[in-house]
């Protein structure tokens, strides 16, 4: 249920930003959400249609990329993606690592009218 509080703080400022460049509506909200963020784009999506109503994002629509986890090692410093489940490193199997992608969630852009 994080999604309603992270739409409605995503909204806030996409309202924001909009009213900043005196716009009359907001066509569009593109966001970037990470693979391993906990937000579920589907869920945003729903609760956008719901908080956005008698705002001028009303009939917005909303996209969202999905940003793939990616892994530091670090012993052999090799970025990789996870597969089949494992966050070992693929070329020395070590399993300290650092995430450095997939934890994205942020407003990337918006279109006005």
């Amino acid at each position: 249920m994080h999604e309603y509080s992270v739409t409605e703080s995503l909204l806030a400022l996409a309202l924001e930003k909009a009213g900043e460049a005196n716009a009359a509506r907001i066509t569009r909200v593109n966001l970037v959400l990470g693979e391993i963020s906990g937000i579920v784009g589907e869920c945003v999506r729903l609760y956008f249609d719901l908080l956005s109503r008698d705002t001028i994002a009303s009939g917005a629509e909303l996209a969202y990329e999905t940003i793939p986890t990616q892994l530091r090692c670090n012993k052999c410093d090799k970025v990789y993606t996870p597969q089949d489940g494992s966050w070992a490193c693929p070329d020395c199997s070590e399993i300290g690592l650092e995430i450095v992608a997939g934890r994205e969630c942020y407003l990337e852009s918006i279109e006005v009218e």
